[in-house]
């Protein structure tokens, strides 16, 4: 892979990492000056995860061969923001370290900021580093660095990143050349500070005005909506229980999806429908159908695991959608739907990297409207599956477009598919 050239644009799915990488390179810069100029203890979650993986010899063997396994030749002699990669684990943490107090700003590209995955990015695909941001110790120390974001996120102390800034804030005038009818949208006050938001993350999980994502078709069971604002990105029918999920074709496997679940048997041989949310989306997630919530719970999995086979990818978890699916954090919604010929289905919301708090708002035995929120992505969006049985026949209707990495955002509860029963 070619290293890329000053200015080069370069697609990254839902905007999370740059497309234009001079913008946050600058950014990541300034934290690897600040980190380099100002070391500092670490904090307790960052310090967590250094002591654990030195008391255990396994883990503390991986992290300095996923080093020795980086190339120190282009791209890898910097990460991909361009700025120059760290080179031990030590170094890492302490720019992580750096990272959990900064409110991520806005620029043109429209990037919220993933410090942390940009720091190891390139170990992600070495053969060392993914057997070791696939160990669930590891992971549960990770949940606990990203829980410290989180709650930083959530602080008033992350509010100066919503600020009129021109460049800079998310409220500034390159912001809302991005988000055209903001006021109008979404619930806010612009006459109050931050208009009204008392955090970074209320302002990403902000919720429409009542009327602008009416539900298609509300009164027609046949009809299947869009449960998040998103891309599609794939779409695959005869899905078994089993398949090899980490080649680079990166076919599902329902029973890993489904992490085990005893009603997975159900869905083999069924339809996945998988879409993404970009920077700018709403972030909340709603019910596709009218029926009644079976099972809803989080499975943990892995922040920062991305198919081997696919390599280096400058914006990992970029090229792995359909891997992520089966081992990154994520939350499972057993729905079984009022139609008959849907019947029992799973929405599935997967978190990435940093953005990877999924919480879930609805509980067994409820009963669910379509269009009825049930849960929402924190720290910004991520991607998400429809998982259907092999007896529910689906037209899928995704506006005339090929699912993949280029596609268009559908709506909020539009009609994605209409079931032939």
């Amino acid at each position: 892979m070619a290293a890329p050239l000053a200015g080069e644009a370069r697609f990254c799915v839902g905007e999370w990492l740059d497309s234009d990488q001079a913008v946050f390179a600058d950014w990541m810069r300034l934290l690897g000056v600040y980190a380099q100029a100002h070391p500092a203890p670490l904090l307790p979650p960052v310090a967590a995860l250094a002591q654990h993986v030195a008391a255990d010899a396994e883990l503390s063997a991986l992290v300095v061969t996923m080093f020795d396994e980086l190339p120190s030749t282009p791209p890898c002699d910097c990460d991909p923001t361009g700025r120059p990669q760290a080179r031990s684990f030590a170094q890492a943490l302490q720019m992580i370290n750096a990272a959990l107090g900064r409110p991520p700003e806005f620029n043109q590209t429209g990037i919220t900021g993933l410090p942390i995955n940009a720091i190891v990015n390139w170990l992600m695909p070495t053969a060392s580093g993914h057997k070791f941001f696939l160990d669930a110790d590891v992971n549960r120390c990770l949940k606990a660095i990203l829980d410290h974001w989180g709650r930083f996120l959530t602080s008033a102390a992350s509010l100066p990143a919503l600020s009129n800034d021109p460049h800079k804030g998310w409220f500034g005038a390159d912001a809302m050349q991005h988000m055209s009818g903001f006021d109008e949208e979404f619930e806010c006050d612009p006459a109050l500070p931050y208009r009204g938001y008392r955090s970074w993350d209320e302002f990403f999980t902000r919720r429409f005005r009542p009327g602008q994502r009416p539900v298609e078709a509300p009164h027609d069971d046949a009809v299947i909506v869009n449960a998040c604002e998103s891309s599609p990105y794939r779409l695959a029918r005869g899905v078994t229980l089993q398949d090899r999920f980490w080649i680079k074709a990166q076919p599902y496997a329902l029973g890993r999806m489904l992490a085990g679940d005893e009603l997975a048997g159900r869905f083999d041989g069924g339809t996945v429908y998988q879409a993404f949310l970009s920077s700018f989306s709403y972030h909340r997630w709603h019910s596709p159908v009218s029926g009644r919530i079976v099972k809803a719970y989080v499975v943990e999995g892995s922040y920062y695991s991305s198919c081997i086979e696919e390599g280096l990818d400058p914006s990992a978890p970029r090229q792995s959608q359909a891997y992520i699916t089966q081992v990154a954090s994520r939350a499972l919604v057993f729905i079984e739907a009022d139609r008959p010929g849907i019947g029992l289905m799973c929405f599935m919301a997967v978190g990435m990297a940093e953005v990877s708090a999924c919480e879930i708002t609805v509980a067994e035995g409820e009963r669910v409207e379509k269009g009825q929120q049930i849960g929402m992505f924190h720290f910004g969006g991520s991607t998400h599956c429809l998982i259907f049985r092999p007896e529910t026949k689906l037209d899928f209707d995704l506006r005339g477009q090929r699912p993949g990495l280029d596609s268009q955002k559908i709506k909020l509860c539009e009609r994605i598919a209409t079931v032939k029963d």
